[in-house]
């Protein structure tokens, strides 16, 4: 009899919960009903965000797992009694009542509507309309949480001060008001700021037409989906617009940054947040400094400025800023007296004053002529901006931002005449010496000027065999630069342009005349990669299209030089952040895990989805590269090699690759498949929860590997105890432990019990259950940096890939 009312109470409760398609003053909405859109994307109800007793009323999106909850009604006001209900009055308000208590939540304001109902429409907008007229009397959409869904909008009425605003959440399970605000201002051209409090925390740069101009990066992929509407009073409203089923959602986190998600069909991906970079925040550099882009905080005065505090700049800290050198003389002629220095790709000031000249050169006039103009722009898509205040919050980027004039005395540029003497004289000297040494090298050309055609006409031969044998492997989009202009990007090759070296030879960073960031690798004359290897290399890495690989750009041949481009990443390396006891801090646990599963996408990537099958063997660390966005792309894939057949493991006589990454059978016996690679991205994971690296590791008197400390530490509590104490406080223990027992099966000593690519992502982006590892193989540690050899095998720091044709 029990069962059977509990049965008839449980069906009863179904049915409510999908029967509710609006709140009336008849129908209130109780704990465990729900509301959902008529296209079953959103949902309404009552929810606990941390599994306590207090309920909150939310709108989130139907059927996701975790659940994405967009908007809170009582975010200040959780009620507890299981009678709590959400009703509308006689008058059109919502009423939240907590049982006894009564009501602890509701609308504002009285809409004077004797019918009217409450719904939730297809964009997740709650909705009070009257009945008779239609006139919509109260919506969510105008008392934003902290996302912005589609046809929502950032606010600000400049006649009335009311603001629409997105406040974060406290934190991740507390859904009360948080530190952080976005709005939108209402300068013209208006910008988007984030405010920590009272403080400004970010700034996107004021609205040209389609972009932020702060915020370079922003293509229009991210762009469209916005639109910006300003009147002449100031007043603004900056819409979010996608039709998509899942459209991307924009929200602040309890954090700070500003994020937005899109759905790949299976999960949410991070696709963009702001700050990202150390430059993003507020004023990192004070008043007429410039924050230089870079994977650290670099500050430096304009010129003609100088620190406010050489001691304070000495240690660190920028905030104070710069100050003039040289006063600024405005009287008489100010054209004499004054000129402006052009600062490029920059992110222009704060606390701009927007102007009507419709041209440059009218805009460097008007700036020119007012003595209380310190600096100009003329942006694309704006006209003239200048400003009169301090200089405050700018960012100078590699690529991309906008040229900004600031006034100088024209003493800090022309300099003064006993300067200009000086270089006269040493102009006049190189004069001398180079007509004598042209004379010079005008007879030693007429020597050799036989044996020098006839060297030209053997060097234009050999390489025109090498670009058609390129061209032969059909490798679309390859340029091939010429000699003189990677000389160029690179400086000659200097030290300072250095980035690193290998046994396949040096790297280093270079700039092309477009201004465009390069990398190249060098390859030495004792790498031992032929013609046909480099070949073999250039059509790979062409042929491999994927976000988290790194990319080709072209080559370069001559003589007996083999350079290969790439795109250049700014952040370098992963090991540059994970074992620096300093920069390891701005990769916290959610950037780790990002890391992680962004790495196997990629493996995923060359082991199955490419039409190339592809075997890394020197996945580590060091080869994992960052973007400005500190997306990891795996490069170095080294002395690569074509393989007919479609065998998914081989061996080899030559094993080449890094000790403490490589897999047994792979060291033992040169047996190597794609449980091979899967063996190194254990390694490297381990690497990553701990920050340790496998071959300098060593704890306790029996001095224990990171695999063995890794083992020991699951075993004991789940592994918790192997994360980088430094970065514990932003991380899920749950997360952490998921991930060391993902890394110890992906070290088992038999391949059989490693997971396969697929798999291993699966368990990287899921929750579901994973099998218990086996006790893996302590590999001896080893200091020993330099080649190892033992018989047929030889190892060393090259990086070889193994490509097996599908």
């Amino acid at each position: 009899m029990r069962t059977t009312r509990f049965a008839c109470l449980l069906l009863l409760t179904m049915l409510l919960k999908f029967s509710h398609g609006s709140i009336t003053p008849t129908n209130p909405l109780s704990i465990g009903q729900t509301l959902s859109s008529s296209n079953d994307v959103y949902e309404l109800g009552f929810f606990s965000p941390h599994n306590t007793q207090d309920q909150y009323v939310g709108i989130w999106l139907k059927g996701t797992t975790p659940q994405v909850v967009v908007w809170v009604a009582n975010r200040e006001d959780p009620v507890t009694d299981p009678l709590a209900n959400l009703t509308i009055s006689s008058n059109g308000s919502l009423l939240l009542s907590n049982g006894k208590d009564g009501v602890v939540w509701s609308t504002e304001g009285t809409f004077a509507s004797n019918r009217s109902h409450a719904e939730l429409s297809n964009e997740g907008n709650f909705i009070i309309t009257e009945n008779v007229t239609g006139r919509i009397l109260w919506e969510s959409f105008e008392h934003l949480g902290n996302t912005m869904l589609p046809f929502s909008t950032l606010a600000y009425n400049l006649t009335t001060g009311e603001k629409q605003v997105l406040t974060s959440w406290k934190s991740d399970t507390d859904p009360s008001p948080g530190d952080f605000m976005v709005e939108i201002t209402p300068q013209v051209p208006s910008q988007l700021f984030t405010k920590r409090g009272s403080a400004s925390y970010w700034r996107s740069g004021p609205w040209a037409k389609t972009r932020f101009i702060g915020i370079p990066l922003m293509d229009a992929s991210l762009t469209s989906p916005f639109s910006l509407e300003q009147d002449a009073n100031g007043s603004v409203s900056f819409t979010y617009v996608d039709r998509n089923i899942k459209p991307p959602r924009v929200m602040i986190t309890s954090e700070g940054p500003v994020k937005i998600f899109q759905h790949n069909g299976i999960e949410w991906e991070l696709d963009f947040e702001v700050p990202a970079n150390p430059c993003d925040h507020y004023g990192v550099c004070g008043p007429f400094g410039l924050c230089v882009m870079s994977s650290s905080l670099t500050c430096k005065c304009f010129k003609g400025f100088v620190p406010k505090s050489i001691e304070e700049w000495e240690r660190g800290i920028w905030t104070d800023g710069c100050v003039r050198r040289t006063e600024l003389l405005c009287q008489g002629n100010v054209t004499n007296e004054n000129i402006f220095h052009p600062i490029a790709n920059t992110k222009p000031p704060d606390n701009y004053e927007f102007t009507s000249a419709s041209h440059a050169k009218d805009c460097h006039r008007s700036c020119l002529e007012n003595c209380s103009c310190l600096a100009f722009s003329f942006i694309n898509g704006i006209g003239c901006l200048v400003w009169n205040q301090e200089l405050m919050d700018v960012v100078q980027f590699s690529e991309g931002g906008e040229l900004l004039s600031i006034r100088l005395a024209s003493s800090e540029v022309g300099g003064n005449n006993s300067k200009k003497t000086i270089v006269a004289i040493v102009v006049s000297l190189s004069l001398f010496v180079i007509l004598g040494s042209a004379s010079f090298g005008f007879w030693r050309c007429r020597v050799k000027h036989n044996a020098l055609i006839s060297a030209i006409i053997s060097k234009e031969a050999s390489q025109d065999a090498w670009r058609n044998g390129l061209e032969r492997q059909d490798v679309s989009g390859l340029n091939f630069f010429e000699m003189n202009t990677i000389k160029t990007a690179t400086n000659n090759f200097s030290l300072s342009n250095k980035l690193g070296q290998g046994g396949f030879g040096s790297v280093y960073n270079g700039m092309l005349q477009d201004e465009k960031k390069i990398a190249v690798k060098r390859l030495s004359s004792t790498s031992g990669q032929g013609k046909e290897e480099f070949m073999n290399e250039i059509v790979l890495i062409s042929k491999l299209q994927h976000k988290n690989l790194v990319r080709i750009l072209g080559c370069c041949i001559e003589g007996e030089e083999r350079l290969l481009i790439y795109e250049f990443m700014l952040n370098k390396s992963l090991d540059t952040f994970l074992f620096d006891s300093r920069r390891k801090l701005e990769i916290d646990w959610p950037k780790r895990l990002s890391i992680i599963q962004a790495i196997a996408r990629g493996l995923l990537y060359l082991h199955r989805d490419s039409h190339l099958k592809v075997i890394h063997r020197d996945l580590k660390v060091s080869n994992i590269l960052l973007d400005e966005k500190m997306n990891p792309k795996i490069s170095d894939f080294g002395l690569a090699r074509m393989y007919q057949g479609t065998e998914y493991q081989d061996n080899t006589r030559r094993v080449v690759g890094t000790l403490g990454y490589m897999s047994p059978e792979y060291a033992w016996s040169g047996m190597f498949s794609e449980k091979s690679d899967i063996y190194s991205f254990g390694v490297l994971l381990l690497e990553i929860i701990s920050g340790e690296k496998i071959s300098r590791f060593s704890y306790g008197v029996e001095g224990k590997t990171l695999i063995a400390y890794a083992w020991e530490s699951w075993c004991k509590n789940g592994g918790i105890d192997l994360l980088d104490k430094d970065i514990s406080d932003s991380c899920q223990p749950s997360e952490v432990k998921r991930c060391v027992q993902i890394g110890l099966l992906c070290v088992q000593h038999q391949p059989a019990d490693r997971p396969n690519t697929l798999e291993l992502l699966c368990m990287l982006t899921t929750t579901s259950d994973l099998p218990s590892p086996k006790q893996p193989t302590f590999v001896v540690n080893t200091r020993n940096e330099e080649p190892v050899s033992k018989g047929l095998i030889s190892v060393n720091e090259m990086t070889q890939s193994l490509i097996l044709g599908r």
